[in-house]
């Protein structure tokens, strides 16, 4: 009995120090998503006016974009890892015929538009996601994250963290038909 209270804490030691050596080795940015292959959820956000864009109604339902592939990008003035990805989405709006719409998660409105001002505006829209209800919706972990949509608006890929050049040649690009 004696001995049964030495081992079994040792057991239960040794099974957290396997669990946790797996979650070691398992890629964050591919937690999977309940949304894959469904419609994108119908939210509707205010339009967040930057200097790139042509005046738009207040408020936009993002059902209303169907028709071509795009791209979904939360995103945060105050996110170090938004900025990690900015580059390579200014790089995908100028070199590529990819729509990109941005959504300004958990924010203020005059950050967002400061933020894109100084450092460019790779969306063809911006919708403010002021206090996060949309990234519920969207199952937002954090931010970056980015979705591929269909022409149909149904939701093909899911990219947590900051979108890079091999995720989108590997990933993104064959489910927009851009190589």
């Amino acid at each position: 009995m004696r001995r049964l209270a030495y081992l079994l804490p040792l057991a239960v030691l040794a099974g957290l120090v396997g669990l946790f050596a797996v979650g070691l080795h398992r890629d964050p940015s591919r937690v999977p998503s309940p949304l894959l292959d469904k419609p994108a959820p119908a939210s509707t956000l205010p339009v967040l006016e930057t200097s790139g864009q042509v005046v738009q109604p207040p408020d936009m339902k993002l059902s209303a974009l169907r028709g071509q592939p795009l791209l979904v990008n939360f995103f945060a003035s105050w996110c170090v890892a938004c900025r990690d990805e900015h580059d390579f989405l200014l790089q995908l709006a100028r070199e590529h015929s990819v729509r990109i719409v941005g959504i300004d998660y958990k924010d203020t409105d005059q950050a967002a538009r400061r933020w894109l001002a100084d450092n460019g505006d790779p969306y063809a829209l911006v919708l403010a996601d002021r206090l996060g209800d949309a990234g519920i919706d969207w199952g937002v972990y954090g931010v970056p994250e980015t979705f591929v949509i269909d022409a149909a608006g149904v939701i093909r890929y899911k990219q947590i963290g900051p979108l890079t050049e091999a995720d989108f040649r590997a990933h993104v690009a064959p489910l927009l038909g851009s190589g």
